[in-house]
């Protein structure tokens, strides 16, 4: 999954040269979090409400109303901006853009193009909204989690019974993290299975391999196994 697939392409840019008063004021009416700052056409940094926040005066709430507008009509954006611009390039993949914002530690990127003109943005919101999408959570069906040996076919015979149980499948993914070598973590979410015969397919499941958890997300029943296997 690409950025530029989920990234916001209504973008709401500030000049550098417009004070920090007018970017408050597209923050709030826009409803965004960080504003790219342009200048002549070119993308020169960013600021966000904490940029505009840590600017404010210190002694701000000891201002009359009017003396604390008339400062912020005379700082300008230039002066506050965070630079250099942290980007992401419209062909990154998502992964790759929430390592980016987590080793930044940023919460949002201006999104640009090969020649780095801006074309975007991205946000923590997009990203779990993909998430979200790509794991099929919205299907409201039942998640596995499995111990399963790391080697081809693992994943299938699991999956293969699943859907001898007339389940589908939403999402696969897998981990090496937490597991011990030669093993991996796999979670599967799928739906369709009729509910009177989920036990069944637990305990099917169970002999083939180990099942650390099962959430069913229609039913909201949540059970725990790992600590069978770890006791």
């Amino acid at each position: 999954m690409l950025v530029k697939n989920w990234m916001n392409k209504d973008i709401i840019t500030v000049d550098a040269n417009e004070s920090m008063l007018d970017g408050i004021n597209l923050l709030k009416k826009h409803a965004v979090l960080m504003l790219p700052v342009m200048r002549n056409g070119e993308l020169v940094g960013v600021v966000t409400d904490r940029d505009l926040k840590r600017a404010s005066a210190s002694d701000a709430t000891t201002l009359e109303v009017h003396e604390l507008l008339y400062i912020l009509s005379k700082i300008k954006i230039k002066d506050i901006m965070s630079r250099p611009v942290i980007t992401v390039p419209f062909d990154f993949t998502l992964e790759e853009t929430a390592e980016t914002l987590l080793n930044q530690k940023i919460s949002s990127a201006p999104v640009v193009d090969h020649d780095g003109q801006l074309i975007g943005t991205i946000t923590q919101t997009d990203l779990f909204r993909a998430m979200l999408s790509v794991t099929g959570l919205k299907k409201h069906g039942v998640q596995f989690a499995f111990q399963l040996e790391d080697r081809p076919g693992s994943i299938k015979e699991v999956a293969d019974i699943i859907r001898a149980y007339g389940g589908r499948i939403a999402s696969i993914m897998s981990s090496y993290e937490q597991s011990p070598e030669g093993q991996r973590r796999v979670y599967i979410r799928m739906y369709g299975v009729d509910r009177d015969k989920m036990a069944d397919l637990i305990q099917e499941i169970k002999a083939k391999t180990t099942v650390l958890y099962m959430v069913d997300h229609r039913e909201n029943r949540r059970e725990i196994y790992e600590a069978e296997h770890s006791a």
